[in-house]
């Protein structure tokens, strides 16, 4: 079982995009790290807010979603951390509001940061914590509705979501990622 050793949050920085679908890898790495009471803190030399868990590092890059790979390679060449070793969190549209996903590898869907991170990796193969967000409906549509803060009832069940995660951190820190992917994957109705 390989543990991670950086996770990283995808979103955009700035106040106007704080509360915005495309921002749940952030919403998720705020509480992970208030969760194990540390600090994140910008750092220029990783292009990101960053704290340090013990051998294991936040990361909440402040480049723009379809640059991410820049800060994720940043942190994990300084200090060597693999690919396998990585959790990139990101809002995913293939998912309903509340949805989880837990894999390693496969493609980017058309997620610019995903894309950039693999980009800059060289590999697809670190592992996500995809956070549904839901479809408008219409491809056209996807920039805007990305850019938009959910409605009332998808914001109750990304939190809800997000509390799940929460609560399956534990067996991710540990590398049972099997274990995660069957607490977080298992419907609760």
């Amino acid at each position: 079982m390989i543990a991670p050793r950086l996770i990283v949050g995808l979103g955009n920085p700035g106040s106007e995009y704080a509360d915005t679908r495309h921002n749940l890898g952030f919403w998720f790495v705020d509480r992970l790290a208030d969760e194990l009471k540390t600090q994140l803190a910008p750092q220029g030399k990783f292009f990101g807010w960053i704290a340090r868990d013990g051998q294991r590092w936040l990361l909440k890059p402040t480049t723009f979603m379809n640059r991410s790979g820049q800060a994720v390679v940043a942190v994990a060449r300084f200090y060597r951390i693999a690919p396998e070793e990585i959790l990139v969190v990101h809002d995913e549209l293939d998912l309903p509001p509340g949805g989880i996903r837990l894999k390693q590898g496969g493609g980017n869907g058309g997620h610019n940061g995903l894309k950039d991170i693999q980009a800059h990796l060289g590999t697809p193969d670190f592992w996500r914590l995809r956070l549904g967000i839901g479809h408008p409906g219409d491809r056209n549509e996807v920039i805007n509705y990305v850019l938009k803060a959910p409605r009332k009832e998808e914001l109750q069940e990304i939190d809800r979501a997000l509390d799940r995660c929460l609560l399956a951190w534990p067996r991710m820190a540990g590398g049972d990622f099997a274990a995660a992917q069957q607490s977080l994957h298992t419907k609760i109705v």
